[in-house]
């Protein structure tokens, strides 16, 4: 993957999420989204897929300690050997939903989240890794227009956080959210 700032050779496999190549919603979320800052220290890439986000925000942020969650076994263990390869290992912390510590907070999310899993699903998903967002939190989401970007950003607002749209390019919505 190809990035201005970096370039990162990321192995993926089929049954993960673009197994082929890095989503371009993905690629978009990394060129568009701001890296943590030097005061933000526990990030989560919420659905890591083989690592994408995480691999490339743990180089982008050395300070930072980034949990990589997925439900898909395959691809933890992508992205665990590309975070080794990446020499990032040390603190991309790759583990299932329920293994992070009840309490943990977070102060940067990035995520293309599971849209296909349908509505309520997501809200849930949504509901649960938002709310565990620091009181300053900010969560990136990049989500297809065609696959309800818009109403995702609506039913955010809804249920009382604060949506920006800060890229909309292709056929993506790159989604800041707050509290």
């Amino acid at each position: 993957m190809a990035l201005p700032d970096l370039t990162l050779r990321l192995a993926t496999d089929r049954g993960v999420f673009a197994g082929e190549a890095v989503d371009p919603g993905t690629k978009l979320l990394l060129l568009e989204a701001p890296p943590p800052s030097p005061v933000q220290h526990t990030v989560l890439d919420l659905g890591c897929g083989y690592g994408a986000i995480a691999v490339t925000v743990a180089r982008r942020a050395p300070h930072a300690t980034v949990w990589a969650i997925d439900v898909n076994e395959r691809a933890r263990a992508l992205c665990r050997d590309n975070a080794d390869r990446a020499h990032v290992a040390d603190r991309v912390r790759v583990c299932g939903p329920d293994d992070v510590p009840t309490g943990t907070v977070f102060d940067v999310i990035y995520s293309n989240p599971p849209i296909r899993v349908g509505k309520t699903p997501l809200h849930d998903l949504l509901t649960l890794w938002l709310g565990r967002l620091s009181a300053d939190g900010v969560a990136f989401l990049v989500v297809q227009k065609h696959l309800g970007a818009d109403s995702l950003a609506q039913w955010l607002s809804d249920n009382g956080w604060s949506v920006t749209r800060r890229v909309s390019r292709r056929a993506y919505r790159v989604l800041e959210v707050h509290r």
